[in-house]
């Protein structure tokens, strides 16, 4: 089953649930703000995606950071302190695929690679 993490009001989330919905895919949809991520999950996501890649530095949540929150985002402990006082700090929508794949942000090219419906 394709887990779609996000928040529902995300363009990115919306744009990718739609193109999952048009193929009938089958997938759980997991709000942040209602289910906050696990520690194993955050754990997870940034051994195998990375910092760099999993925290949205562009959005307003990481603007309103201050510059000593930012530095802890540059070791995997403090991102991890990071993403679980705020999980808007994750790019968005985060897709764990049946195949065991990751992928953050939504891109048509990478999702085709990785839904064989």
């Amino acid at each position: 089953m394709i887990q779609v993490f996000g928040i529902p009001n995300c363009g990115s989330v919306k744009k990718a649930r739609t193109w999952l919905e048009e193929r009938g895919a089958a997938y759980d949809f997991v709000d942040f703000k209602k289910s906050p991520p696990s520690a194993q999950h955050i754990t997870n996501w940034l051994h195998h995606i990375g910092r760099e890649r999993l925290i949205n530095r562009k959005g307003t949540s990481w603007r309103g950071l201050s510059d000593a929150d930012k530095a802890l985002a540059d070791t995997d402990a403090g991102a991890q302190t990071l993403i679980a006082a705020n999980a808007s700090l994750i790019k968005r929508p985060l897709i764990a695929w049946p195949d065991g794949a990751l992928t953050v942000g939504f891109d048509e090219t990478v999702f085709a690679e990785h839904w064989k419906g």
